[in-house]
């Protein structure tokens, strides 16, 4: 069964960007389901690099599949059992019996809509969800940075929420958790905000929540560039899958679009018009953009002993042949941009790393798309939105498939 992907997947991964957390507590600002996923998925990548740095190249692309896969897998079960507090959760968890029935329940919820994506799919994700008492490297990744993004919500939320007689246990039960992952590579780290590179790195990355998209927009629901770079990333992710992408070329994928707006939190969203007024201001943003990624983010990772990161990041941004909507590949140890088509074709193997960055623009504008139509559709009208609309619809008219995907006919489901 081929892989196609269907307006009601993207709506649903789109979901969670109206879906709180901590909605029992005093909050600082909404703090919502798919800016927690796009934090965890950026620390898993962080603790997949650092515990398979001795992996043979078979070894770490298994690894880094199964992270990516297990969490979509976490996050299509989380959209469906939200109303669930977590302590009841666990509770459930502990009862085998109890836990099969609600994941059977979650299962036959969300089957609709990942159907599309075919019956290895379903198969991986039913296995998956239905043991939970897997322990195996990426699981513990996981739940990792799991806690760890969890634990900086809350973090946010402890000073305004003094009376809470709750608060205490919850700290001490993240501070135990995390305490017990200490063996995997990177978590030591990752707890030492102040004195570690890769802790400061982690919690600067978690600064994206604070940055709306659209700043000048009014939207429903006000989606942040953090959560903004996880919905790239899955659908990065299953638009690899519809094109027969292989394995390093959907990672490539995934990771590209979990990291492309990273910049944006070292200049601040500054938004497309003024972006795109001319070729000569968007070529100086994008120089200052650069110079900031380095000073801020590269440099230090180098320096504090990260070069394997800051190689990866280089790549997913696309610092090599000059942005990261380009498709590249790996020849002779070189990054070369290449032809969009040869991705599809003589550059889709393991060995040349290709990644697509053609791919990356669709799943950014269809991002995009969704946020504007959505928006509209709860009631916000504004010029800026329908113009976004028109502006997209228009790109995809001229150019209807891109990297293998059917865009313009994909669009046309929002009609």
């Amino acid at each position: 069964m081929s892989v196609i992907i269907r307006k009601s997947l993207l709506e649903l991964i789109f979901s969670g960007a109206f879906m709180k957390r901590w909605n029992d507590k005093l909050r600082p600002m909404e703090l919502v389901e798919v800016d927690k996923q796009g934090h965890k998925l950026i620390v898993a990548w962080l603790l997949f690099l650092l515990n398979s740095r001795d992996m043979d190249v078979a070894r770490k692309r298994a690894l880094g599949e199964s992270i990516i896969e297990g969490g979509i897998f976490d996050y299509l079960y989380r959209l469906v059992i939200t109303d669930i507090k977590p302590p009841v959760f666990y509770r459930i968890k502990e009862n085998a019996e109890d836990y099969a029935t609600l994941t059977n329940w979650v299962l036959k919820e969300l089957t609709p809509r990942i159907m599309p994506l075919g019956a290895d799919f379903m198969r991986r994700m039913n296995e998956y969800l239905m043991h939970p008492e897997d322990k195996g490297l990426a699981r513990r990744i996981l739940h990792a940075a799991h806690l760890y993004a969890s634990y900086s919500e809350f973090k946010l939320l402890k000073s305004i929420n003094r009376m809470d007689h709750e608060l205490t246990e919850i700290e001490q039960s993240f501070i135990d958790r995390l305490e017990a992952m200490r063996d995997l590579n990177g978590v030591s780290e990752l707890l030492d905000e102040d004195g570690s590179v890769l802790g400061g790195f982690a919690r600067m990355c978690g600064r994206l929540r604070f940055q709306k998209r659209w700043s000048q927009t009014p939207r429903v629901p006000e989606t942040s560039v953090l959560g903004h770079m996880f919905i790239v990333a899955a659908y990065s992710w299953f638009f690899s899958m519809e094109v027969g992408a292989c394995r390093a070329r959907s990672q490539n994928n995934f990771f590209s679009g979990l990291f492309h707006d990273l910049p944006e939190l070292l200049t601040r969203d500054i938004i497309s018009p003024v972006k795109g007024a001319s070729r000569d201001i968007s070529e100086l943003i994008h120089e200052y953009e650069i110079l900031e990624l380095h000073r801020v983010v590269l440099n230090p990772l180098k320096q504090g002993g990260y070069t394997d990161i800051t190689e990866r990041l280089e790549y997913f941004l696309g610092l090599e042949v000059g942005s990261e909507f380009k498709a590249t590949v790996v020849l002779d140890g070189v990054v070369t941009e290449a032809p969009e088509a040869d991705l599809a074709g003589k550059y889709n193997h393991d060995t040349l790393d290709p990644k697509d960055g053609p791919l990356l623009k669709v799943s950014d504008s269809i991002a995009a798309y969704i946020e504007a139509h959505t928006a509209l559709k709860n009631g916000i009208s504004s010029d800026q939105l329908h113009h976004a609309l028109y502006r997209i619809q228009q790109t995809y008219k001229e150019r209807p498939v891109v990297a293998g995907v059917q865009v313009s006919a994909l669009l046309a489901d929002f009609d």
